[in-house]
């Protein structure tokens, strides 16, 4: 089924999940290492196959990730180069422009501080998207990009989007929040670190106490971390505080692992 909508002219979103779904093997949500080889040689046959060259988009995406068996995509990089109609991801991403904006953009939609944004402040949080943008849209168009979002980033299928899952809207090289995945603590270990870290013991970490978390996570955490980033890191995180009070939810969005 991939390889035949491969082959479309022009791919709808249904089908576009589809691919998505079919080359994301393991779903972790993205496209990755054997995964993204298997697509980039089915992508060129199937074109083949259609009769149809390869678009420019499609020909750069091949030279930059064709012979990389270490590199990742994101949704939004296949949604780049894949002639997908109405391809509202694309449409999100212009008005997410960076990681501290995302993260802005969270705090913003999660009204309840739950730590995921469900289904009504995600509609909420899409309208506002297609007004600023002047986009036309009617409440059948806002419920089936709701749904569609829903279904492309509720990777646990429970009905609600979690910072990890939602910052997918990003490109891989400008999500930030994947340099946290392998430094994530289980929740006892997060709740030490915090009270270690909020040195006066106010109930929240202000700029100067999250930049020496964020250095001797660094430190401790050289391969994953990179410490020319701390600031890079320290803005974006800092962009979930309440006027430079970063309390234990917020930043447990970043440090804290899931836990089952």
């Amino acid at each position: 089924m991939a390889e035949t909508h491969l082959q479309g002219v022009e791919i709808s979103a249904s089908q576009f999940l589809d691919i998505w779904r079919h080359y994301d093997t393991d779903g972790n949500g993205y496209i990755e290492g054997k995964e993204l080889q298997n697509f980039i040689q089915e992508l060129q046959q199937a074109r083949k196959k259609a009769g149809l060259d390869l678009s420019d988009k499609m020909k750069a995406f091949v030279d930059q990730y064709g012979d990389n068996t270490d590199a990742k995509i994101g949704i939004v990089e296949l949604a780049q180069i894949l002639p997908t109609e109405e391809n509202f991801l694309l449409f999100f991403r212009q008005q997410l422009k960076s990681s501290e904006e995302f993260m802005q953009t969270w705090r913003r939609y999660d009204t309840d501080h739950s730590g995921f944004i469900e289904t009504d402040e995600l509609k909420s949080f899409l309208k506002d998207l297609l007004q600023k943008a002047n986009k036309s849209y009617d409440d059948k168009k806002l419920e089936e990009y709701t749904h569609t979002m829903l279904r492309m980033f509720d990777s646990n299928n429970d009905g609600k989007l979690g910072l990890t899952e939602l910052a997918r809207l990003l490109p891989v090289q400008e999500n930030f929040l994947l340099k946290f995945q392998g430094v994530k603590m289980c929740g006892k270990e997060f709740n030490k670190a915090f009270e270690l870290y909020d040195q006066d013991g106010s109930g929240y970490i202000d700029e100067n106490e999250l930049d020496a978390l964020l250095k001797d996570l660094c430190e401790k955490n050289k391969k994953d971390l990179d410490s020319n980033s701390i600031p890079i890191y320290k803005k974006s995180i800092m962009a979930l505080s309440d006027e430079g009070k970063l309390y234990r939810t917020e930043l447990a969005l970043v440090l804290c692992a899931e836990e089952d």
